[in-house]
């Protein structure tokens, strides 16, 4: 299963039947669901994952100080499931804008924008090579840290929201937000673009963070991310 919009409607789970109306918009590639409630999201964690929201609902409030994120309303939990409700922001995501060359510019703007905004000296949470490093992961040498700053953990194509005019407007989807090298997103991020548009959209990427590609970082990152996909 691969993440996206839901091929067929998806109903509310018990839980949240105070939303009824909301629409499933987006399942990941472990079984949860956001859903559109028109002023606000939703998103349904079911225990099946294996994983809980409260890594996400945590890095969302901290960033929230210094990086425009969704504002968390609720939070809650039942015997089938978790769910963070957040304020909808007036955006959509970046992969379904009609200009995909204006969308690579401003995803990697929005990337450079949570490097240079999130506090190095203040991030708790640490998303390094050492930390992800686990039994069957060959990962030969590791680059020396280019420039470490507070990382999205999953700075895909899809978790930058931008605006009517295709402006970058907030970062969604925190869980794994933590310290490592710059490239570790950057990589992954670039990686994303071809799911999501086709080949042919790097430049604009790396024009909109303003760096020029690094083949041996990159190479190194999506590597690890290939990895780690594998084993889980």
């Amino acid at each position: 299963m691969v993440a996206g919009s839901p091929a067929a409607p998806i109903a509310l789970p018990p839980a949240l039947a105070e939303y009824t109306g909301a629409t499933a918009v987006w399942v990941n590639e472990l079984g949860g669901v956001t859903f559109d409630a028109g002023d606000r999201f939703v998103k349904w964690n079911p225990l099946s994952t294996g994983i809980s929201l409260d890594d996400e609902v945590v890095r969302l409030a901290w960033a929230a100080r210094w990086h425009p994120v969704p504002r968390i309303i609720e939070v809650g939990s039942d015997a089938t499931g978790e769910w963070l409700v957040t304020q909808a922001i007036d955006g959509r995501s970046a992969i379904y804008s009609a200009d995909p060359v204006r969308a690579a510019f401003e995803i990697g703007r929005g990337l450079r924008r949570l490097h240079d905004e999130l506090p190095v000296d203040e991030c708790p949470w640490d998303w390094s090579v050492e930390s992800r490093a686990r039994p069957g992961l060959e990962l030969g040498d590791v680059p020396a840290i280019d420039r470490l700053v507070v990382c999205h953990g999953d700075a895909c194509a899809p978790n930058t929201l931008v605006d009517a005019e295709g402006r970058f407007v907030a970062s969604v989807d925190l869980g794994n937000l933590g310290l490592a090298d710059r490239w570790a997103d950057l990589a992954v991020g670039s990686m994303s673009l071809e799911w999501n548009f086709g080949a042919g959209f790097d430049d604009a990427y790396f024009a909109g963070y303003g760096i020029a590609p690094d083949a041996t970082r990159i190479e190194f990152y999506r590597r690890l991310w290939n990895t780690e996909d594998s084993l889980s």
